[in-house]
């Protein structure tokens, strides 16, 4: 199984209602110009996101006295064994950079290191970010089909070629780079900040960015941060007071429902063979060595 859900933004999109611009006359050419009128919508956008660059700041400072947790290096790798466990059954993770294929969940095809959908934007937006930087790339060609299938299990412009494609393209150190940032542009770094601003220690970090990577950073009804909205509506995060082990596992919980509202039947052994197990183990440091089953396949990390 693969992320569900449709991937957007991290926060809440903002309207914005158009404004009506008015053509002031002058008297004549030496007249002083009347200052633009700033609305109170302009006024309060402008507020907004004040307060949300102070809030950062804040958050910044919060982060930056805490320990690494899984952006440990040891920890970070380990923690890419777990998710590759689980999204291309192996631990040799580096191994994964040409899978494509579609798997029949409804997101098109699903590629690379942690299961980039044509169908969720995060592989457009991968092919979009390294064309930028490779215009002559292989896939370059397939970005008008990528953005026509978005939201789409539809193969429409990229059938035949694009599956040689992305396998050759894959063989590129540049595109594997390219598919480790984009990793932790959208998913690692979002899941593991606010983790620790929730107060959890490496395995919560890492219970986010799984649930980060599979259910998509989205605003939607089983998307990453409403499944964190409704934990939080149930028990106190560590940042607030409440307990760690309590906390975790009520979001698993909740994210194991999702999964199967989603799709009834689906295999949540990422979550009861290995995340819970760690926690009732009380792993809260995701401490090696580490044993788990996921798809009935065990995985050991001395």
């Amino acid at each position: 199984m693969r992320r569900t859900g449709i991937l957007l933004f991290a926060a809440v999109p903002v309207a914005i209602t158009a404004a009506a611009y008015f053509l002031v006359p002058t008297d004549s050419a030496g007249s002083p110009a009347e200052p633009p009128v700033v609305t109170a919508q302009q006024t309060s956008r402008q507020d907004a996101k004040i307060r949300a660059e102070q809030e950062r700041s804040a958050d910044d400072k919060v982060i930056a006295g805490l320990p690494p947790g899984l952006a440990a290096p040891a920890k970070k790798a380990l923690a890419q064994q777990l998710v590759s466990s689980a999204e291309n059954s192996t631990l040799n993770w580096r191994t994964t950079f040409g899978y494509i294929e579609d798997i029949g969940d409804g997101q098109g095809y699903t590629a690379g290191i942690i299961g980039f959908c044509t169908g969720t934007n995060d592989l457009r937006t991968l092919v979009e970010r390294y064309t930028d930087e490779h215009p002559d790339n292989g896939l370059a060609k397939y970005l008008p089909a990528l953005r026509a299938v978005d939201g789409t299990d539809s193969h429409e412009g990229l059938d035949p070629g694009f599956t040689a494609a992305w396998k050759a393209e894959a063989e590129q150190p540049a595109f594997q780079q390219a598919q480790v940032a984009e990793r932790d542009r959208a998913y690692f770094e979002p899941a593991v900040r606010l983790a620790k601003l929730d107060g959890l220690g490496t395995l919560g970090q890492f219970i986010y960015y799984d649930a980060m990577v599979f259910h998509g950073p989205g605003i939607d009804d089983d998307g990453f941060y409403v499944l964190r909205e409704r934990a939080l509506r149930e028990a106190d995060s560590p940042s607030q007071s409440g307990s760690e082990k309590a906390y975790l596992d009520i979001f698993l919980d909740i994210r194991r429902e999702a999964m199967r509202e989603k799709r009834p039947g689906t295999d949540t052994s990422r979550i009861d063979t290995a995340q819970r197990q760690f926690l009732y183990d009380g792993n809260l440091k995701l401490t090696t060595p580490l044993r788990w089953q996921v798809y009935g396949e065990t995985y050991r990390v001395p």
